[in-house]
């Protein structure tokens, strides 16, 4: 399949994949000149009066900075913000190894007469710190198991047929179960007017009105679920073949559940340059300073304003200080940092949004060329994903890029209509917040639109290399025509999914929580729970990275089925069974739309 497809293909969307090429080439000019210009130590490390930065040079040893009058910078600020049109502290900075125990304060009286010195100074917090040889030793061992759960239950989807029935049982269930407490409760005359409002939830679990609502609405779910069979059968064995056939995929192509490691990383550079872009660009140009003065009524300080600082040339104003203003906005470089952060954002969207589309795509060949082996696994390429990957980046990098562009544009939207509305809330009416609210929505949902316009559009280039408009054009109708099995396919997944998410984040995390509340231990381990100053830390840890495992794993599933479907509504389309145009599908699928191939597949596993 990827070897006859790299005879007929050509390059596609050529003019975006130049435009692309040069948007990433001045981006990485950009990021020349904020390196040159730029100085992340004004924001990385802090100051001491004397202009030195605290942590690195002289103060190598002493990183954390000491403030001797910290109420100077609250009786300054009105002062300091008005006259220099930003804020610094005007009390003496020292740079320090450690912030001290012991403090202490002289004539605070003067700042604030009703409050004493003890109550604002005596004051010292303790962040407790974790016991990290115990997280570094047990995360790691959740995260596998999450890793393991996640892809055993994927290579078992294919056992999921009588997923349906379990539903309409549990349903049941779920009906007699809350008739019985209805009647129970109804007996012993519990109402909710005796209860009224309170915040304890579990009482209006003993009201018969609680069961009642309970009993509609299962009534009613159990209704739509079986309507849903009756009427919608054939296509939800369809459906579940399909989910049956990407397991079978998956299984054959084990590495693809790796390759969401490699988007991690893309994704990963791609963050990395634009906030390391954002931090130079900001601290672009040299520091202006100047001489100041807090207390500008003494008569020796009201003409102090200077760039040079001697405290001789100043005896009659003690207050008079040098401190720094802010960086020099002179020369084209500097005048031009704000449209600079802006291309900075631009062009970070557009490469996220393209390593995205290259991970889609890539995934979407490999499948393809599953499906379109006619003799499984015989027929399936040796590395897919590989193959996959240098096609697309051969022939199609202009058009990913053009649908990356298409989402980014309506991402910018998205940001200018919420700045809009953040600078203008305070003036907002009710009409006003009404127009804004259904414009940010209709936004939200052309998103979502090109998200699954994009995605299908990158299926059907991994499977017959045409541009990208030709590709949405025939990947929307294709949908359109069968719009009752994509809704029912789509709805089938997202269950399977998000039960498969639920069992592994919820078992890791139970097993978690009974480890680190010291209810189990491992083989040899000594561990107890009063070792951890909290607990629940390290579970939130594992729980958080179970979620992103599971989530990486069923987004390869997700984008198999997706492939999958795409190729079988192409393969009904466009072939009959005859021994020229015979069906690729799995004898399964064949079975249940009552259709077979004159000629016969060979081969193990041909299902």
């Amino acid at each position: 399949f990827l070897s006859l497809l790299f005879l007929i293909r050509g390059c596609t969307d050529i003019i975006c994949c130049i435009l692309f090429m040069a948007v990433i080439l001045g981006y990485i000019i950009v990021g020349i000149l904020a390196w040159l210009y730029g100085d992340p130590r004004h924001v990385l490390y802090p100051r001491n009066s004397t202009g030195w930065f605290c942590g690195i040079g002289p103060n190598k040893d002493r990183p954390n900075v000491f403030y001797f009058d910290i109420l100077k910078c609250a009786t300054s600020i009105n002062v300091m913000a008005t006259a220099l049109n930003g804020f610094q502290c005007p009390t003496t900075q020292v740079c320090v190894d450690k912030c001290p125990s012991n403090f202490w304060a002289v004539g605070i009286q003067s700042y604030m007469p009703n409050v004493k010195a003890a109550d604002v100074f005596n004051q010292s917090l303790c962040v407790p710190s974790l016991n990290l040889a115990t997280t570094k030793l047990v995360s790691p061992i959740g995260l596998l198991i999450a890793m393991f759960v996640s892809m055993l239950f994927l290579l078992l989807l294919r056992f999921t047929a009588p997923v349906m029935v379990w539903v309409l049982i549990l349903g049941m269930l779920g009906i007699w179960h809350s008739y019985w407490e209805y009647d129970n409760y109804k007996k012993n005359s519990a109402t909710i007017t005796n209860v009224g409002f309170t915040t304890n939830l579990n009482v209006y679990l003993q009201v018969q009105e609680t069961w009642l609502a309970f009993l509609i609405i299962i009534s009613v779910v159990e209704v739509i679920i079986l309507l849903t069979v009756i009427f919608l059968r054939t296509r939800i064995l369809i459906a579940i073949a399909l989910i049956q056939e990407s397991s079978k995929a998956i299984g054959h192509m084990m590495s693809a559940l790796l390759y969401p490691l490699v988007t991690f990383v893309l994704l990963l550079v791609c963050v990395t340059y634009w906030g390391a872009t954002a931090l130079y660009l900001a601290t672009s140009g040299s520091p202006i300073y100047r001489v100041v003065a807090l207390n500008s009524t003494m008569n020796g300080c009201k003409d102090i304003n200077g760039t040079n600082f001697t405290s001789s040339d100043y005896p009659d104003c003690s207050s008079a200080s040098c401190i720094f203003i802010k960086y020099n906005n002179e020369g084209l470089f500097q005048r031009n940092i704000f449209n600079l952060q802006i291309y900075n954002v631009v062009a970070f969207l557009w490469c996220v949004n393209f390593v995205i589309a290259l991970g889609q795509c890539t995934l979407a060949g490999a499948f393809a060329s599953y499906y379109w082996a006619f003799n499984k696994p015989a027929d399936i390429p040796m590395f897919p994903q590989s193959s996959s990957l240098f096609l697309h980046f051969r022939y199609h990098v202009g058009s990913l890029a053009f649908g990356a562009l298409i989402l980014t544009l309506v991402q910018i939207a998205r940001m200018i209509l919420e700045y809009i509305d953040h600078k203008t809330r305070s003036a907002q009416n009710a009409v006003a917040r009404f127009i804004l609210c259904c414009m940010k929505c209709c936004l939200w949902c052309l998103e979502k639109f090109i998200k699954f316009l994009n995605r299908n559009a990158y299926i059907m280039i991994a499977i017959y290399g045409k541009n990208f408009c030709v590709s949405a054009k025939n990947a929307f109708k294709l949908l359109m025509r069968n719009i009752i099995r994509v809704v029912v396919l789509d709805k089938v997944t997202d269950v399977l999914l998000f039960f498969g998410k639920l069992l592994v984040v919820g078992g890791v995390g139970v097993l978690s929580f009974f480890f680190f509340s010291g209810r189990i231990q491992l083989p040899g381990s000594n561990f107890q729970s009063g070792n951890l100053n909290y607990y629940w830390m390290p579970i939130i840890v594992v729980l958080f990275g179970s979620y992103l495992i599971a989530h990486g794993f069923f987004s390869v599933y997700n984008m198999c089925v997706d492939t999958l479907f795409l190729c079988f509504l192409e393969d009904l389309e466009r072939n009959d069974g005859s021994a020229e145009k015979p069906y690729f599908m799995s004898k399964n699928l064949m079975k249940i739309l009552n259709k077979s191939n004159k000629v016969q597949k060979k081969g193990k596993g041909k299902d």
